[in-house]
């Protein structure tokens, strides 16, 4: 297995920007790891979004994450966004253009992954799941499967937090986010033939767990393809550790008969 680091420039951001990057490398003799595949047109991807206090490192220093990507046969690209919500945000930088835009084709000209719908996914934990999900949901095209781990899904809901107000309203969304914004607007006006499969999990006892709920019963009720997935649990890196096996696994399953 690989495990790269990427300092780039960000035309978007107009400032150095950085990516981890994991590689599926096919070995014969590397002790202890298993996977690793030749593909034709590239090892499919999946994005891996970061928590709000977290940054393209964090999934590679508390999760395996090398080992299961490895062993799935996946490339998982993970991007640092600062505390964006991945949001071209009212007073600070376009983080959502840079997500969806500038670095599926950096990474296109970068590394050789599979360019196709059914090969490509993005999940995230946190703040990352929030935006995994939206991402999903305003580019229903690109993915073929969408994952939130401990999502923080509902914004509004975290708009009347008065912890988090003064950076949400005052420096990302200004103030009232638009529909776009919205997980529960934009799955409540999608088509739901277009959609991604969704997988959502959360912790019981994390204080998130409400809104993995809310979502996945929106999602349901719209008649999109959803796993829901609420077990024992904080918000803690063990918990996400775990997750992510399970999220690689059910991308590898692919959709129900």
């Amino acid at each position: 297995m690989a495990l790269l680091s990427i300092d780039f420039f960000s035309d978007v951001l107009e400032l150095g920007a950085s990516m981890n990057v994991v590689w599926p490398q096919t070995t014969e003799h590397q002790v202890g790891v298993s996977g690793g595949r030749e593909t034709s047109g590239g090892p499919p991807v999946l994005y891996l979004l970061h928590g709000r206090t977290d940054d393209h490192s964090a999934w590679v220093r508390n999760t395996s994450i090398e080992r299961y990507a490895v062993a799935a046969g996946v490339a998982v690209v993970m991007p640092a966004v600062q505390r964006s919500f991945y949001t071209d945000e009212v007073h600070g930088d376009r983080y959502w253009t840079f997500l969806s835009q500038e670095l599926p084709t950096l990474v296109g000209s970068m590394l050789r992954v599979s360019q196709r719908r059914e090969d490509t996914f993005v999940a995230g934990l946190s703040m990352g799941g929030y935006g995994a999900v939206k991402w999903a949901l305003r580019d229903p095209d690109r993915f073929a499967a969408a994952a939130t781990m401990s999502g923080a899904l509902d914004i509004r809901a975290l708009l009347r937090d008065p912890e988090r107000r003064q950076e949400l309203v005052d420096r990302v969304f200004g103030p009232d986010p638009g529909p776009d914004e919205d997980v529960f607007a934009l799955v409540d006006s999608a088509d739901a033939a277009r959609l991604p499969r969704l997988h959502v999990s959360c912790g019981t006892e994390d204080h998130l767990a409400d809104h993995s709920r809310r979502f996945a019963a929106a999602a349901g009720q719209k008649g999109a393809d959803v796993t829901v997935d609420l077990r024992p649990g904080e918000h803690e890196w063990g918990f996400w550790d775990t997750e992510i096996q399970t999220v690689l696994d059910w991308i590898r399953r692919g959709p129900k008969a």
